[in-house]
């Protein structure tokens, strides 16, 4: 048999951009069949679309935007077979679909039979299953190829269906949201599908940033006899290119670019940096800005936003307050120095103080508490949206999912922003994804001394985080436990942990669920990120 060549189009397709989607993708088409000589070429899962399109489409026109634009692209289709994702409405229902494309016409259509409908994904909200659709398998050059989308490979029915079917090779496009540890559950799904059905699986997968999910690509094909070739290079939009054995079932690489460094902090920190920079590009954001104390958590946000954006297009903004140590000041210049970064330095002791003076004959004698405090937090948020609205630029928040969890930020104050980049770090996982950030591109970009120095709001005097807080490697592992895993009360006790201090940090949790309701979105990179994917009532009288 002829070998088969398959060019797959690990690129974005941003979300409701569905003329110019189907421009790239008319064009990527000609690309693929001109310049890498294809004789398939594959694009993401609802690439017409993006992923995901949430309630775009619950609207007629944008569905029929989506159907006339497949066919304009089909028209165009020439001397290659495509397979296009898109949302095809059918009547009263829509379909999560992918188009086999050749001659100029729509020749098949594939309909996803699993619909994914937990974490981020709310498929059943928009989809339907079609309860006679099968399975879908064409032929290219003598080789049978079959279809299914994203979550069908996580079932052994449909790709077994297709290969019943006569597919000897599977395509799957995909869009699947980034999370730490994930490659290595899909790669083991990989190898037990191929080696069940002797089928070989091209697996694509979308890449780019939307809203508070990012799509790292990393994209993968597996031999018939359960051998998984490396993952493409995550978070990179490129060609990947690939010949098929139909006789052996094998691939060979032709255009593959693989990753340098798959650790964990280096995945996440690319995601978060693809996740910052496309927020900003696809919503017309060119600049950002930021609060930078010395402490860690801005001190890494600045590092992010620099390699996102070019240190050019980002302004950091120093705030004292009566509180700031010295210590804080001279780390905050000394890291905009490294990375030739901006800094504005506006004391918030005059609108602190106004503050005060203004409230003084409401307030009278009662002694001073976190009121005070949070003061000083929203003389700072006020500061830094002034600085946004007058200048232009996305004004990014610093807190961490520590803090989020726990409540232990000020909504209106330091939680003010458009975009939160650390959101979904806990406190440990700051620091540590600052050590990996130093050790690598030369000169540290995070001062030593910030890493070093314990946590500080500074928001009173010799105020550290730990007067109201256990030490963070304890908060995290009860946090990981109850937001992650979804541990009760009683299972995080019995694992070892202090009664009391679980029941207050879960009280925490319980009551700051309005300021996460209210919290800017920021990329995902664990199994349970607050947003979208976990998502608990306000008002709730159940202890978990």
């Amino acid at each position: 048999m002829t070998t088969l060549r398959i060019a797959m189009a690990q690129f974005d397709f941003p979300v409701g951009a569905v003329a110019q989607n189907a421009q790239n993708i008319a064009r990527m088409i000609a690309e693929a069949r001109d310049e890498y000589g294809a004789d398939v070429v594959l694009f993401p899962e609802l690439a017409i679309s993006g992923y995901p399109p949430e309630d775009l489409l619950l609207r007629p026109r944008f569905l029929a935007d989506c159907e006339a634009a497949l066919s304009e692209v089909a028209a165009t289709t020439h001397g290659i077979v495509a397979v296009v994702g898109w949302p095809q409405s059918a009547g009263s229902v829509v379909y999560n679909a992918a188009s086999v494309l050749r001659d100029g016409t729509i020749e098949s259509t594939y309909r996803k039979r699993e619909l994914p409908n937990y974490a981020v994904f709310d498929e059943r909200r928009y989809f339907d299953v079609d309860p006679d659709g099968g399975s879908c398998v064409f032929e290219v050059k003598g080789t049978q190829v079959g279809l299914v989308i994203c979550e069908d490979l996580w079932f052994p029915e449909p790709l077994a269906d297709t290969v019943r079917a006569g597919a000897q090779l599977v395509l799957v496009p995909n869009a699947s949201p980034f999370e730490r540890d994930k490659h290595a559950q899909r790669d083991a799904l990989l190898a037990e599908r191929t080696r069940d059905t002797g089928a070989a699986l091209a697996y694509l997968n979308v890449v780019g940033g939307q809203d508070a999910v990012v799509f790292d690509g990393a994209s993968v094909v597996a031999n018939g006899d359960g051998t998984v070739h490396p993952a493409a290079a995550a978070f990179t939009d490129q060609w990947l290119v690939v010949d098929f054995d139909p006789e052996t079932r094998r691939f060979s690489p032709v255009l593959w670019i693989d990753d340098g460094d798959e650790s964990r902090d280096a995945l996440a920190w690319r995601a978060i940096v693809r996740g910052l920079r496309d927020y900003c590009g696809k919503n017309g954001f060119a600049k950002v800005w930021l609060g930078l104390s010395g402490g860690i958590d801005s001190a890494l946000v600045l590092a992010l936003a620099v390699d996102a954006l070019g240190a050019e297009n980002v302004t950091a903004v120093r705030l004292p307050s009566r509180y700031t140590a010295d210590l804080s000041n001279d780390l905050a210049q000394a890291q905009c120095d490294a990375l030739g970064v901006k800094l504005e330095a506006i004391s918030i002791e005059a609108p602190f103080k106004g503050f005060l003076e203004a409230l003084g004959p409401v307030f009278g004698d009662r002694p001073a508490d976190t009121t005070e405090e949070n003061l000083q937090s929203r003389s700072r948020g006020v500061i830094l949206m002034a600085l946004s609205n007058k200048f232009g630029g996305l004004l990014l928040t610093t807190g961490n999912k520590s803090e989020y969890a726990v409540g232990y930020a000020t909504i209106y104050g330091d939680m003010c922003g458009g975009y939160a980049p650390i959101k979904d770090l806990y406190k440990t996982e700051v620091f540590a994804l600052a050590r990996w950030r130093n050790t690598v591109g030369g000169a540290p970009v995070i001062p030593p001394g910030v890493i070093d120095r314990p946590p500080s709001a500074e928001l009173r005097e010799n105020q550290k985080d730990q007067d109201s807080l256990p030490p963070y490697d304890v908060l995290d592992a009860i946090l990981f436990r109850y937001v992650d895993q979804e541990q009760s009360r009683d299972e995080i006790v019995a694992a070892g942990f202090d009664a009391a201090i679980v029941d207050r940090m879960l009280r925490l949790v319980r009551i700051s669920e309005w300021k996460r309701h209210q919290s800017a979105p920021g990329p995902k990179v664990s199994r349970r990120a607050f947003g979208r994917e976990r998502r608990y009532p306000i008002t709730n009288k159940y202890a978990l």
